[in-house]
């Protein structure tokens, strides 16, 4: 199913409680940077290829990172890209990254979840793969 942008900014909208459209974009772009590096390969342009808008050049712009995050260390790096406290960072990334469990595929949300490391799941809304 495509996603129109205002489908995906109100949905990261209201998982995150927020009252305007414009904190889930700032969300969505928060980490959808930090994802974007952390990502590489066909399961990177996949994803952003799903990704309504401009969001899929959110995540294809980042520079890779030089080393893998921890999930507690995504959600700071979060917050060191935004300048917002780590509650804040978390409620971000609990928005935006269940939202895109929801627009990937189970085989490409899979590919992904092994690029990171492990825990990385939960931070989806999912399992970890198997």
């Amino acid at each position: 199913m495509d996603w129109s942008l205002d489908r995906f900014l109100t949905q990261v909208t209201e998982r995150a409680g927020y009252d305007r459209t414009q904190q889930g974009a700032r969300a969505v772009q928060n980490v959808l940077e930090v994802l974007g590096a952390h990502l590489v390969g066909d399961d990177r342009t996949d994803l952003a290829a799903l990704l309504p808008g401009g969001c899929g050049s959110l995540l294809t712009a980042s520079v890779p990172a030089s080393e893998p995050l921890t999930p507690a260390s995504f959600v700071e790096a979060v917050a060191d890209r935004s300048n917002e406290d780590l509650a804040e960072a978390r409620r971000e990334v609990d928005a935006v990254l269940p939202t895109l469990a929801e627009i990937a595929d189970s085989a490409l949300l899979r590919r992904l979840l092994t690029q990171l490391p492990p825990g990385h799941a939960g931070l989806f809304g999912c399992p970890d793969p198997g």
